[in-house]
């Protein structure tokens, strides 16, 4: 009983370690909600990096490009506000439930 219990936890933490893509339509649905001019700046400039043809950009151009990116999710998170849990803290709460009950 206790290795399958060990070997759920550990599962259930490589789930949660696995990455998620982000798809376009998560860029459209943020669009919707925010009605701010700075979001909708933000999220225009994030339409204009996706449709950009990055093959003729250099390494370095990449790179700068993918933490203006980061940093614009970053500004749009801040602005539309709210407590966003990812799936490992999740995944430690409810267990930690279970174990206290």
């Amino acid at each position: 009983m206790k290795n399958l219990l060990k070997s759920g936890i550990i599962l259930l933490m490589l789930i949660a370690a696995t990455p998620f893509q982000m798809n376009a339509k998560t860029i459209e649905k943020t669009e919707n909600k925010i009605e701010s001019a700075e979001a909708k700046v933000l999220t225009d400039r994030l339409l204009v990096i996706e449709k950009m043809d990055k093959s003729t950009l250099t390494r370095v151009e990449r790179k700068a490009l993918r933490k203006e990116v980061k940093s614009i999710n970053t500004n749009l998170a801040d602005l539309n506000g709210g407590v966003y849990l990812t799936t490992g803290a999740i995944i430690i709460i409810i267990l930690l439930l279970i174990l206290i009950l």
